[in-house]
């Protein structure tokens, strides 16, 4: 389930995701994606409908894929200390660090009743019982990979597509793994699983003009899946204060500060004074989350993750359907 355009949105899960920035994508000739991770079930039901009301093309939905997993308790501990004086100066406790799975049997059980076309994964891969569901629904599965070695594993597993990602994209990286050895550039990557694994890649990374686009289709991508370069558009639910610091441009950088898991963003005072945080999603994620939240409400940039990837200088404030036509290869 490819678009015809070979533009896809990317899920931009925590905000900037909204129904009328995925309708106007697929308007547009696009897939438009819903970022399926931080909503209850129930916003996820929502947010459907009305994506579905505003538009007869097709639809994506991406969920994380979470395991629990051994994490250290003391290096949590010891950055939860560190954090204190930002949530005495906020005026906000810390969250508790803990894991969930971000309700994934609820909210895969939504979208297949809702008729999705695309179902896409971030941080590993479905169990088989998963994969199944969806091939008995008709439901594209694709999986984000970043590497050759998460590539042979999630075709092996059925995928229908892989989301090649390189480091230059915003937000969380989409290892399987909080790796750090995971940083061959896209283009790099893409020919390596191209000439590897025969089911359509979509490259995502980085990608912000026609240029950036074409050079990925040249390099094995069947599409292009682009998130940074529609933070900007009108119909994104991106912050007035996230909004102005895009605008401004300056320079992407790699942290787990926010969440506990490697995400690139816009760099800030938050990600300047915590560069040891320790690798723990979600659990840092619902540490810091009271901390980012209190942040945003008070419009302080310097204080929340600025997810985006690095060619974001090349994004403007411009409708959704126009960034869709000048990417169009």
């Amino acid at each position: 389930m490819l678009p015809e355009t070979g533009i896809v949105l990317a899920p931009l899960a925590g905000g900037p995701s909204t129904p009328q920035l995925a309708a106007a994508v697929s308007n547009a000739g696009g897939l438009g994606f819903l970022g399926g991770a931080y909503l209850t079930p129930e916003q996820l039901r929502e947010q459907l409908a009305a994506a579905r009301r505003l538009t007869s093309g097709s639809l994506g939905v991406n969920l994380f894929v979470l395991r629990d997993a051994l994490v250290d308790l003391a290096a949590i501990a010891a950055y939860a200390e560190e954090l204190e004086p930002e949530a005495r100066r906020l005026g906000v406790e810390l969250g508790e660090p803990r894991f969930d799975d971000d309700a994934f049997d609820a909210k895969l059980d939504i979208v297949l009743a809702a008729g999705v076309e695309v179902v896409s994964f971030t941080f590993g891969c479905p169990a088989a019982a998963a994969m199944a569901q969806l091939r008995q629904k008709g439901t594209a599965a694709w999986l984000t990979v970043t590497s050759s070695e998460e590539a042979r594993a999630a075709s092996a597993a059925g995928a229908d597509a892989l989301v090649v990602q390189g480091p230059e994209a915003g937000g969380h990286r989409g290892t399987w793994d909080d790796r750090d050895d995971c940083d061959a550039s896209l283009l790099e990557l893409l020919g390596e699983i191209a000439a590897q694994e025969s089911i359509p890649l979509v490259a995502a990374g980085g990608i912000a003009d026609r240029h950036a686009v074409i050079a990925a289709l040249d390099a094995g991508a069947a599409a292009v899946q682009v998130g940074t370069a529609f933070l900007l558009c009108p119909e994104a639910g991106t912050g007035a204060a996230y909004r102005r610091a895009l605008a401004g441009g300056r320079e992407t950088g790699v942290t787990r500060a926010f969440t506990g898991r490697r995400g690139r963003g816009l760099v800030n005072a938050f990600m300047r004074a915590h560069p040891g945080a320790p690798s723990a999603y979600p659990h840092i994620h619902r540490l810091t989350s009271p901390l980012r939240a209190a942040a945003r409400s008070a419009g302080d940039a310097n204080g929340f993750n600025l997810w985006a990837g690095t060619s974001v200088a090349m994004a403007s404030a411009e409708p959704a359907a126009n960034v869709v036509a000048r990417l169009r290869p």
